[in-house]
């Protein structure tokens, strides 16, 4: 929890509780169903909730925006985002559906009133969003094929609407098509060993007319 603290030091009452709450909830849930590996739930806020609000050092969600999660998991990046933005709105989406039990259970446990959650494929999501948010689930261009017609065209944010990818590694041969993407390396924001070669992406979409 010390380590959220030392690069957001500006959370809420509120928001200290709620983050603080995470480790027992996800180790009293991944006894029941596993959405955690075991040698990352004791590294929670590092592996998972720091790695998470990486997108948080890009973007600051403004009131109203609507933000998805694709593959969301166990909830990440979708959760720890819905404690830090709480007047923003996020829609967790995963087709496994024990893993979207967890998610409405820690929502649940912490009172969080700005998260939906969809079981199935984003695919058949119907709305758009300012955003689309999620953490390696496939190749860029697979992802984008997916959150084809997603996003909304009005824009409400500096950065344009898009996805916000958090990704590992050289995504050069990735992202050789989508020039237009802009890459942020977590090291950046975060000093610690793990995010060595972390990255968030930004790939704003276009529209025509």
């Amino acid at each position: 929890m010390n380590i959220l603290l030392k690069y957001f030091t500006d959370l809420t009452e509120t928001q200290i509780e709620q983050f603080s709450k995470l480790q027992d909830l996800y180790k009293d849930w991944n006894l029941k169903i596993n959405v955690v590996s075991r040698k990352d739930i004791d590294e929670l806020y590092l592996r998972h909730v720091l790695h998470s609000l990486g997108i948080a050092k890009v973007m600051s969600f403004k009131p109203g925006a609507k933000v998805m999660d694709v593959g969301t998991g166990g909830g990440f990046p979708g959760i720890p985002l819905a404690i830090l933005f709480p007047e923003t709105q996020f829609h967790l989406v995963d087709s496994i559906g024990k893993k979207i039990k967890v998610v409405n259970e820690v929502a649940e446990g912490l009172g969080l009133e700005n998260v939906t959650t969809t079981h199935g494929r984003v695919e058949d999501v119907k709305d758009t969003y300012d955003f689309i948010v999620s953490r390696a689930v496939a190749q860029m261009e697979t992802f984008v094929r997916w959150t084809k017609g997603k996003i909304a065209k009005k824009q409400n944010h500096d950065l344009k609407n898009g996805i916000l990818y958090l990704k590992g590694g050289d995504l050069t041969q990735e992202l050789q098509k989508y020039t237009s993407a802009t890459i942020y390396d977590l090291p950046n924001y975060f000093d610690e060993p793990f995010f060595e070669t972390k990255k968030v992406v930004h790939l704003g979409m276009k529209f025509k007319g």
